[in-house]
Order: C-alpha cells, then sequence, then structure tokens
C-alpha cells in the first residue's frame, strides 16, 4: 500500500467533541468519522484493525470447538414475545413495522434467534453443540459516548453453546472462559474476569472481562492480595460486626423538626450505621419499601436482581405521601403493611433510628426483626472501597473499567420459551441448556487504543496492528533515495510482511509524525544520510528506539521483529 494512495485523514489538532483517549486518537489518525451520534464510520485503517481483531477472535473459537454462522440482524417480534424480553429491553430496542404491519426489531443480541435454529437439535447426541457469529447489532443507548466505546451500531461475536444439563454448561462456559483469556492476551488487552449480573440475560450466573481504565463506565471491586474481582453491582464485603445495646421495649418517637436527611439526624445521637434508610420503589407497578444502613447506598442493579423485577423507578413524591401520609426524610417501615425488602447488614440490628412515616418525626429504639415486616433480605447495599474482602480480608479497592466481554450461562431460560428440546438418553425430551459469550469488536479495538497509546499517538500491539512496518522516504524528490526505498518495500512484501510506503511529497518530520499517530509498530527511514553509509534506520514505535542496520539486511531485520 502507498501512503499516497491511501485514505487516511490524520488531523493536526483534537477533536473537541472527543470524550475519550480512543475517541481522540482513533479520529485524529484517521481511523473512523462519525457519521451521527453514536454511529461511525470505519476508514481503512480502521478496517485492517477490525480484520485482525476478528480473526484472532475467530481462532480462538475455532479452536474450542465453535462453529460460524450468519444469522439476520432483523428479526421478528415473536420469539423476543415469547422469551418476554419483548417488552423487557425497553426503548434499547429499535423497534419497526414491515409494509404489512408485522412488529420487527433489530437485534440487540441473538439468543432468541439461535435458540430457534437450535429447534433442530432433537437429540442428546447431537450435544455439545457451540455456535457464534459476527453481526451488527442495534442499541438506542440514550447517550453514546466514548466514541467506539458506546454506540449505536456495532459488531459483536456473539457465541452461544447447547448442552444436556448443568455439569455440561459448565465445562462449556469454563472452555470459553479460557478462550476469553486467550483472546485479551493476544489483543494486548489487560482483561480482568469479574463476578457480574446477568441483567436482562438472566440465567444464574455470569462473568464479565475488564479492561482497567479512567474512562471507564463500569466499577470494578478488586482484591490485590487474593484476586477477587467483581463489577460493583454484584460485589460483595465483609463489615464490621455491629455491637447494638438493648434498645427499648417498643419504638419511641420523638420529634425532629426540619430533618430531611441522614446527615441531618446526626444531630439526635443517630450515627448512619444506627439508621434504617427508608427508599420508596416502584417495582413492576407495585410500591415497595427498600431498607438499607443509613450510611449505605443502595445498588439498584443489586435490587433489580434480587427481585427478578422488569420495571423499576423511584417513587414520586405524592405517591410516596399518599401510601405512608409523609415526605421523604421522616418515612420509615415500621407498622407499614406494603412489601419490605432489606438489606443483609439491617439483619438482627437492634436500638435503631428511623422515621415515623410523619413529618419532622422518627422512631429510637427500633429492633429490625422484631418491629418491621420483612418480605425479602438481600444483599443491596455498594461495596466502599477500603472494605474487606470477603475471601481473605485484605481490603478493597474500586477501580473503573471497560467491559471488553462477558460470558452467561443461561440455563433453559430460552430453551423453554422457543422449544429448544431434545430427548435424553432415557428418552424423555428435555429442554437444552444454553450459554451466551460476547464480544463487541469496536469496543475492543477502543480498549486496545485506551491501554495502549503515548503523548504521540496510537502504539498498536504488533498482533492489531494495520500494517506492520511503514517505509519513510525521507526525501521523495531525490531519485537515488526513493529507489533505494522502493527495493526495501519490495523487498518487506516478498516476505510477507505487511508494509506500507511513505511516498508522498511531504517533509520527513510530516510522515514521522504520521507513522507514530497511526500506531504503526516499525518504521523504516530511508534518507540521503543513512544511503550515504549503506543505511536504513529502524525505529521502534513502543519504545523509540532506533538502530542502523544495513540496507542488504533491512528486510531480515524487519522481518525477524515482526514475527509473532
Amino acid at each position: 500500500m502507498r501512503w499516497s494512495q491511501m485514505f487516511a485523514p490524520t488531523l493536526r489538532d483534537d477533536p473537541a467533541e472527543a470524550d475519550a483517549p480512543s475517541h481522540r486518537l482513533l479520529l485524529r489518525a484517521g481511523y473512523v468519522r462519525q457519521l451521527t451520534a453514536g454511529h461511525y464510520s470505519l476508514l481503512p485503517l480502521a478496517v485492517r484493525v477490525r480484520a485482525k481483531i476478528i480473526q484472532i477472535v475467530r481462532e480462538e473459537m475455532d479452536a474450542i470447538g465453535a462453529q460460524e454462522m450468519l444469522l439476520p440482524a432483523m428479526h421478528p417480534a415473536e420469539p423476543w414475545r415469547r422469551s418476554g424480553r419483548w417488552d423487557l429491553m425497553g426503548q434499547e430496542m429499535f423497534r419497526l413495522k414491515d409494509r404489512r404491519g408485522a412488529d420487527h426489531a433489530l437485534g440487540m443480541t441473538h439468543e432468541e434467534i439461535f435458540a430457534t435454529v437450535a429447534r433442530e437439535l432433537s437429540s442428546y447426541r447431537r450435544l455439545p453443540q457451540q455456535w457464534y457469529q459476527f453481526q451488527t447489532k442495534f442499541r438506542d443507548e440514550p447517550r453514546p459516548k466514548g466514541g467506539l466505546m458506546r454506540t449505536r451500531e456495532f459488531t459483536m461475536k456473539d457465541a452461544y453453546s447447547f448442552d444436556l444439563d448443568r455439569p455440561g454448561l459448565d465445562a462449556s462456559f469454563d472452555a470459553y472462559h479460557g478462550a476469553y483469556t486467550r483472546i485479551f492476551e493476544r489483543l494486548g488487552v489487560p482483561a480482568l474476569p469479574c463476578d457480574a449480573s446477568s441483567g436482562t440475560m438472566g440465567g444464574s450466573g455470569s462473568t464479565e472481562f475488564m479492561c482497567p481504565s479512567e474512562v471507564g463506565e463500569d466499577f470494578v471491586v478488586h482484591c490485590p492480595n487474593c484476586g477477587y474481582a467483581a463489577n460493583i453491582e454484584r460485589a460483595t464485603s465483609v463489615l464490621p460486626a455491629a455491637s447494638d445495646g438493648p434498645g427499648l421495649p417498643a419504638p419511641e418517637r420523638f420529634d425532629t423538626p426540619g430533618v430531611r436527611t441522614i446527615e441531618d439526624l446526626l444531630a439526635y445521637d443517630a450515627p448512619g450505621d444506627r439508621q434504617v434508610k427508608t427508599l420508596v420503589y416502584v417495582l413492576d407497578g407495585a410500591l415497595t419499601l427498600v431498607l438499607l444502613r443509613g450510611d449505605h447506598p443502595l445498588n439498584e442493579q443489586k435490587l433489580v436482581d434480587a427481585t427478578g423485577t422488569a420495571e423499576i423507578r423511584a417513587a414520586e413524591p405524592d405517591e410516596i405521601q399518599a401510601a405512608l401520609g409523609a415526605l421523604p426524610g421522616s418515612l420509615g417501615a415500621v407498622g407499614v403493611s406494603l412489601p419490605v425488602i432489606a438489606d443483609e447488614a439491617l439483619r438482627g440490628r437492634r436500638d435503631m433510628f428511623t422515621g415515623a412515616n410523619a413529618d419532622d418525626t422518627h422512631l429510637r429504639g427500633v429492633d429490625v426483626e422484631r418491629d418491621i415486616e420483612v418480605g425479602r433480605w438481600a444483599d443491596l447495599r455498594e461495596v466502599a472501597s477500603g472494605e474487606r474482602c470477603v475471601r481473605c480480608g485484605e481490603r478493597l479497592e474500586i477501580q473503573r473499567a471497560i467491559e471488553v466481554g462477558h460470558i452467561f450461562k443461561l440455563g433453559d431460560r430460552y430453551a423453554r420459551a422457543l422449544g429448544v428440546e431434545v430427548l435424553d438418553p432415557d428418552g424423555r425430551r428435555v429442554p437444552v441448556i444454553m450459554g451466551s459469550y460476547g464480544i463487541g469488536i469496536e469496543r475492543a479495538m477502543a480498549a486496545i487504543v485506551e491501554t495502549h497509546n503515548d503523548e504521540r499517538g496510537i502504539v498498536w500491539p504488533l498482533s492489531v496492528a494495520p500494517f506492520q512496518v511503514a517505509v519513510v522516504v525521507a526525501q521523495s524528490d531525490d531519485a537515488e533515495v526513493t529507489e533505494a526505498a522502493e527495493d526495501v518495500y519490495a523487498g518487506l512484501r516478498a516476505a510477507g510482511v505487511e508494509t506500507v510506503i511513505d511516498d508522498r511529497a511531504e517533509r520527513a518530520g510530516v510522515k514521522f509524525r504520521d507513522v507514530e499517530l497511526t500506531g504503526i509498530p516499525f518504521r523504516v527511514t530511508i534518507g540521503r544520510r543513512g544511503l550515504a553509509e549503506g543505511v536504513a534506520e529502524v525505529t521502534t514505535r513502543a519504545t523509540g528506539d532506533t538502530e542502523k542496520i544495513a540496507l542488504d539486511a533491512v528486510v531480515g531485520r524487519v522481518r525477524a521483529l515482526a514475527a509473532p
């Protein structure tokens, strides 16, 4: 490839709209251009990187026996309705009607559609099966951001396993876990496997692969001592044992004029860890009280997971007052007939403070299990940095991260909904057990750039770089320099090295900056001074180190450097 013919529109300055290093650099280096919010055109350099990411993923999928397919991107509503996710997905699903008025959707994911294909698996003898595809997905993100990290249209490698039983699913899950570990190692992405919420996917468990990054939208709770790691939506920790006094025989009312917050109540000798915070939510249309320790924040995803709620929102003040007779700030669950779900940190607590459901009035001496009718106990609180690890007792750390992969144990949810059954060894019809495994291709590209960059631009790992080497003609108006550069370029291509020659009529400094900005791993510079010495300069992008190599040895040296 000749740079003079290549479409790589590099920019001198940072784009004003870029909100993450990968966004800024992929725009500046001429890899992508935005069409509209959440939709990007991938230019030639990005297409080359994308193809290499896909090939690495494909090789590892094939290595565990997965078979590649390609299913439609537009789906009829019927399988989504059968699984219950037509309504569950909400506004993030792009929906449309065809000319006959039938409902369709642009696929966010493909569990239902792969399950439809799997109906032809009639016998246990055809299991296990591992299927995957690279397909465009569509999600109507309310706030697309971060360039390729959160978009409305993207490529996903989604894979699905089909097994006869739970042990089979466990084996498939472990195989994908290992494959994902190898994929991210080959991509140069430091991905940390984390316990995670399954969200709308459902199932018995899931693992996210998280790349630490300051621009990540997720938070990972991590123990550097034993390696425990979990998304904050799933993480747990050990709290110091509470030392409550005997309390009172019954809750006692007292006046708290102007008290509206946990902090306000501190003035009444009520520390946050002895307050019962009462939140009011509407869960699938039902007004529900959610109780936590006063100094603990709620993690809404934990509440969703604990209750299986499809629709969740905080109750409006008028709804709260109509049900409880008070406004937020004086709410409590003592003597209330509404459903109550309480955080485990409140279990067994005595001598607590809470609202009395009368404005400017609270209760003291509350015994949670004696005075409140708790319908369900669950882990609802969000873990904080410095709390103790559930495995080893050391202090936990919290860091931002980018989700680059997610694997799920789906179980039989989709098989039952879509009628995917096989005959087992005893001749009984049983639903197959499914797993689901995803990697966002463009997001992986962005994560690589977030991890591999410096003040001069992108620093691609060799495994995914658009070209392995750039040959720079330092003086394009010098016939001898041009001829020598062309010879090296031809030799590298003949040796199987992916090479671009910068033959533009530009100053050498401009060419150097573009090679650095675009992140090509090696640069071979042919110039008058080196030609006089019979050498070329070989520069390694990652380190900036330059070595002089005899012209007749350049091809061999670069081929060795570029060897996997």
